[in-house]
């Protein structure tokens, strides 16, 4: 009888997983690279003809920002396989111990799709005075007296900023003709 010695797989699989555990940053290196492959299929792919108007036109960033990333992936790839390891999560307010706070999770998630479905039919001031005013009840704040006026005047500013004086229109909903 021979025997063949081709390795023990359930010891080579726990090798691959432990190189793999001591290497999960590649996993970070992964989706940037993927991120800056699609921005850049995204931006050589965009139809600009009419739109541009000089040397610098609408696919230069989206270029600039996908070549950044394919680079900041390589880069960060050959620190994490020369040993690089990022730190651990040390911040002083937060107790890795203590399970995630889901609730403030839906209710952030809730106030954010809720938005998203009103700002059509009530316009960008409405629905981004309620955006920031559950943003603020799902992070805790009570202040029922000053957070219903500091939502409505941040969402009006955000509104001025973006409509008249960066040209970006967003919806104005009913509140069009007043503002």
């Amino acid at each position: 009888m021979t025997t063949q010695t081709t390795g023990n797989p359930p010891a080579e699989r726990s090798e691959r997983r432990a190189w793999l555990r001591e290497h999960s940053e590649l996993g970070v290196c992964v989706l940037l690279l993927v991120l800056g492959v699609l921005v850049l299929t995204d931006a050589l792919t965009m139809d600009v003809d009419i739109a541009q108007r000089g040397p610098i036109g609408p696919k230069t960033v989206p270029v600039v920002v996908g070549a950044g990333l394919l680079v900041i992936a390589a880069l960060l790839a050959v620190d994490v396989l020369r040993g690089g390891r990022g730190q651990a999560e040390t911040g002083e307010d937060v107790d890795l111990s203590e399970p995630a706070d889901w609730r403030t999770v839906l209710l952030l998630a809730g106030v954010f799709l809720g938005s998203a479905v009103l700002i059509e039919p009530l316009g960008f001031p409405v629905a981004g005075a309620l955006l920031f005013w559950g943003a603020a009840f799902a992070l805790g704040s009570r202040r029922i007296d000053r957070d219903p006026i500091i939502a409505a005047g941040l969402s009006l500013v955000t509104y001025v900023v973006f409509n008249n004086l960066l040209g970006v229109p967003l919806p104005g909903g009913p509140l069009m003709g007043v503002l």
